[in-house]
């Protein structure tokens, strides 16, 4: 039985490239996958076809994960259908977010004590909020979670709620929350 590992600890496995909507990415075998310490997002120094990028290893919905493969990838000449060699080392530390511009904004606009909070929480719970407000394909519903959030956090929130980590994956590659099966 894999047991759950802690930052510092290495996961190895080889993964083929795979392209859904237009994110290029690679998902982790069961085992590589059982050995990180949480179904929901993972924070890693990744070293992919010998590339080193600090990302976020996303849910599939499955319990499992995928890793994403960016333009630095990308531009390295990892194509669909490669095989990559990949090392992934747990963080102790979560990279910063890319926050959304409708998020952004909204923080920008957003009184003193509200974007206090935002500068105060994790890098990990700003992960939650993006990932959150992001989780959705509907446009109005995005718009309420932006609002909502300013809201929470108005009110002393630092987590946007207890929604299921392990299924709130990017809504670009996920039907229902989850990672499509492979074709």
């Amino acid at each position: 039985m894999a047991t759950k590992q802690t930052a510092g600890t290495t996961v190895r496995f080889s993964g083929e490239v795979e392209v859904i909507g237009s994110t290029a990415l690679v998902r982790l075998p069961a085992d590589a996958s059982r050995d990180l310490p949480s179904r929901g997002q993972v924070a890693v120094h990744a070293t992919v076809a010998g590339h080193r990028v600090d990302t976020v290893v996303e849910p599939d919905g499955r319990r499992g994960h995928w890793l994403r493969v960016g333009p630095e990838l990308t531009k390295a000449g990892v194509a669909e259908g490669d095989t990559v060699e990949a090392e992934l080392e747990v963080a102790e530390d979560w990279p910063e977010p890319e926050v959304p511009a409708d998020l952004s904004a909204a923080l920008d606009d957003a009184p003193e004590h509200i974007r206090d909070v935002w500068a105060d929480i994790t890098p990990m719970a700003r992960w939650e909020w993006v990932r959150w407000v992001g989780a959705t394909k509907s446009e109005d519903t995005r718009a309420k979670r932006v609002r909502v959030s300013l809201d929470k956090m108005d009110h002393g929130k630092r987590r946007p709620c207890c929604f299921d980590l392990s299924s709130c994956t990017d809504p670009d590659v996920a039907k229902s929350a989850k990672l499509p099966d492979r074709a």
